[in-house]
């Protein structure tokens, strides 16, 4: 497999950090075929591109999976569930129409100091879709009226590392109140567990970024360090490797 590094560049979570990614150089076919080891190696898609952090700097992002047959919800998981509870979900294979508005009206009324601002079918389409992967989009609908969507893809494997692959999560945002970025998660793990596979995987975890904590709730999980998946049962086992990222970043500014 060949690989590429992109130059250095803001990184988007961390404030006075730079980022730098390593990215799979491949043909469509050879994408499609590696995806499955890739995503064990701490590999991330967007778009066509696969590619994990390659910061020379700083290790704070954790590929992070939950293996969906050992969750139980915690006590807030379970309210949440509770609230929501007149909501549906069901999954597609294919967008519809209703999505890119939703979309639009997520991103600039949440999201519109970010990167993704302001978005265009154009960019909506490149983000999200693949030519080389078909995602499976998980649907939540208020009665008949589409209110979410998960976009996530099937990792497919015969050596029980198969599971989902959680992209991205966009929602109406006068459904904010529901916290539906939790819920979904959640809906994702529930499909998930209806199809016996093992692992949802959720992308990367940066402790230091308090948008990204959401996923470090969801026990026991594991994570990519050091070149292997390491388990955390509980909280405490979640602070402790917390505390030593920034004892690491620390020795190195001094």
């Amino acid at each position: 497999m060949k690989f590429g590094i992109t130059q250095t560049f803001d990184c988007s979570y961390l404030p006075d950090q730079e980022e730098q990614l390593l990215v799979y150089v491949g043909s469509h076919t050879d994408c499609a075929v590696h995806y499955p080891q890739l995503i064990q190696a701490g590999f991330r898609r967007s778009g066509d591109q696969v590619y994990r952090p390659y910061c020379q700097q700083c290790t704070a992002c954790h590929s992070i999976r939950l293996p969906v047959a050992e969750f139980t919800p915690s006590r807030s998981q379970r309210r949440l569930l509770n609230k929501n509870k007149s909501l549906t979900t069901r999954t597609a294979s294919h967008t519809n129409a209703a999505y890119y508005p939703l979309y639009e009206r997520y991103i600039t009324e949440r999201h519109a100091d970010g990167t993704m601002y302001p978005p265009n079918p154009a960019q909506f389409e490149s983000f999200l879709t693949c030519e080389w992967n078909s995602p499976l989009f998980v649907e939540a609908y208020d009665g008949d009226k589409l209110i979410a969507v998960a976009v996530t893809d099937i990792i497919d494997s015969n050596d029980n590392i198969d599971g989902f692959s959680a992209m991205y999560t966009f929602y109406d945002p006068d459904y904010h109140h529901r916290s539906l970025g939790t819920w979904m998660i959640l809906q994702q793990i529930y499909h998930t567990q209806a199809q016996n596979r093992h692992y949802l995987y959720l992308g990367y975890q940066i402790d230091d970024c308090n948008k990204m904590n959401y996923k470090n709730r969801f026990l026991p999980h594991e994570r990519y360090i050091n070149h292997q998946w390491q388990r955390f049962e509980n909280a405490q086992q979640v602070t402790e490797i917390a505390d030593r990222q920034n004892d690491l970043l620390i020795d190195f500014l001094r």
